[in-house]
């Protein structure tokens, strides 16, 4: 009885790689690569128009708005009340371009005066408001 680890004399280990495989997927490569290399040259000759240097304008910044646990709002670390915020809001809505407003709600304080304030932001025509998170 012959296990794989047993061999006879008649029989000899196999010491050569096959090399036919290599050679099918080869020729396999170089066709598609012959095929595929004329349709990548094909291009056609546009000729793009010049335009002066223009600076792009500067990306917008991003502001601050926090609520805390007691529904106090400060914006840039400055206690303001409902009617300032309005007034702050009108100006961010006439810069362009308008900056990120960034809304950090402290974990306690109640949704809905985080809701008052978007609503506020949306009635003033703010275009970017985002929330602040932290990760658990």
């Amino acid at each position: 009885m012959m296990f794989g680890g047993e061999f006879d004399d008649e029989q000899e280990m196999m010491s050569e790689i096959n090399m036919t495989p290599l050679v099918d997927v080869m020729l396999v490569l170089l066709i598609i690569f012959i095929i595929t290399v004329p349709v990548l040259t094909q291009t056609v000759a546009v000729e793009l128009p010049k335009v002066a240097d223009k600076t792009t304008p500067s990306s917008p910044t991003s502001l601050s708005l926090v609520i805390t646990k007691q529904g106090q709002l400060l914006w840039q670390q400055q206690i303001v009340s409902r009617e300032e915020l309005t007034n702050i809001f009108a100006d961010i809505v006439l810069q362009d371009p308008q900056p990120k407003i960034q809304l950090q709600g402290d974990a306690e304080v109640p949704y809905e005066h985080v809701v008052k304030v978007m609503a506020l932001a949306q009635k003033s025509g703010v275009e970017s408001l985002g929330f602040v998170t932290t990760v658990l």
